[in-house]
């Protein structure tokens, strides 16, 4: 397939698509962005799963829909192999434990599973498997698309005459991580769609650069202007008046509003705070982990290889390189998220509205929850 060609012949819009064959998934490999776009078919649950641990696939919902997608795939398995509903729901378990942190894998999968089990018909479960995956990626897909119009409110309201709105995002909460329009990009769509001028500062988003790599390339495929900054910059920008607002996305909110999201998250909500900048988090409500009140003692924070923080991939010379950044000997400990308690959020973006990050304001939003 070649750069930028969909199926079909298309551009590009969606993450994640299942294969013109009918058996397999094919999804683009995030790992190769910006220098490449390598699209990869994954043929069955053990390579759904290494897509989703890889960083292949990654960022929340999309998450969510590869482990849903995956579950599409044991169906195909368990029906070919003459195997009953026991297969399916061991290998959903094993999706649903490829990573910790982000709720929505197993939401999906879940979602899927109960799709074939009203069935009762193993050889059926294939086709509903597969409905179902398609219903939670469009489900998804609108989710995201409600976030944005929600959202763009808050930008118009920040808009000047002569001054676009600046605004700063963390990671890649953009289209790549949320099957379309992502959740954090969402409002920033919308808003230069409805002719507000914007700027957005990316942060890097160390040690695996979504920002600078991800967040870049969707804003720069998008029109959208925008600058990469240091993670670090972000407080000095915002102690100079240089960002109205903020945005990021989320892995797992709690019912009570903290957010769990790409490490360094918690350190922009608090240069925020210090610096009266809106601080918002933008999420469908698969994101949200309603068995969950306290997001610093009970949401899972996932650690993975230091060899993301000792070494760095870069483009050089026409090919991919990788190079080591840290002493030899040096140890490294490599958290990927962080906590950002509900008292620093200013609110929280979903697709029936904005609210207070707190338990009776997301009740408002959500009471059947």
């Amino acid at each position: 397939m070649q750069p930028e060609t969909a199926p079909g012949g298309g551009r590009l819009r969606r993450p994640i698509w299942p294969a013109p064959d009918g058996r397999a998934v094919q999804v683009i490999d995030q790992r190769r962005l910006p220098h490449e776009t390598v699209i990869v078919d994954l043929n069955t649950v053990d390579d759904v799963i290494h897509a989703i641990r890889s960083l292949m696939v990654r960022g929340a919902p999309l998450i969510g829909v590869s482990g849903a997608w995956g579950v599409w795939l044991a169906a195909q398995a368990a029906a070919a192999g003459g195997r009953g509903f026991d297969a399916i729901e061991e290998e959903a378990r094993r999706l649903a434990a490829a990573r910790p942190t982000a709720v929505n894998l197993r939401w999906a999968v879940e979602c899927v599973l109960e799709a074939i089990r009203r069935s009762g018909d193993v050889g059926a479960a294939p086709g509903l498997a597969r409905r179902a995956a398609e219903d939670i990626a469009d489900a998804e897909a609108e989710n995201c698309r409600r976030i944005g119009l929600h959202g763009l409110p808050i930008i118009q309201a920040l808009a000047r005459d002569r001054r676009p709105v600046r605004i700063l995002t963390h990671c890649n909460a953009g289209w790549l991580a949320c099957v379309e329009h992502g959740t954090a990009t969402a409002p920033i769509y919308a808003a230069a769609a409805a002719g507000v001028e914007l700027h957005v500062w990316v942060d890097e988003t160390r040690p695996l650069n979504q920002g600078a790599r991800l967040t870049a390339w969707e804003l720069a495929r998008g029109g959208i202007p925008h600058t990469v900054v240091a993670d670090n910059t972000g407080g000095h920008l915002m102690q100079h008046g240089m960002v109205d607002l903020v945005i990021v996305g989320a892995d797992r909110v709690t019912a009570a509003g903290d957010a769990a999201n790409k490490i360094g998250t918690y350190l922009k909500a608090l240069a925020a705070r210090d610096t009266q900048v809106p601080f918002y988090v933008a999420l469908p409500s698969s994101t949200f982990d309603w068995s969950v009140t306290d997001g610093l003692r009970q949401i899972p924070i996932e650690e993975r290889d230091p060899d993301e923080v000792r070494f760095v991939d870069g483009w050089d010379g026409g090919a991919a390189r990788r190079v080591r950044i840290t002493p030899a000997e040096s140890p490294a400990a490599n958290y990927a998220f962080d906590v950002t308690p509900a008292r620093l959020i200013t609110g929280l973006i979903t697709e029936r509205g904005v609210c207070r990050a707190d338990a009776d304001d997301i009740r408002r939003l959500f009471p059947e929850k």
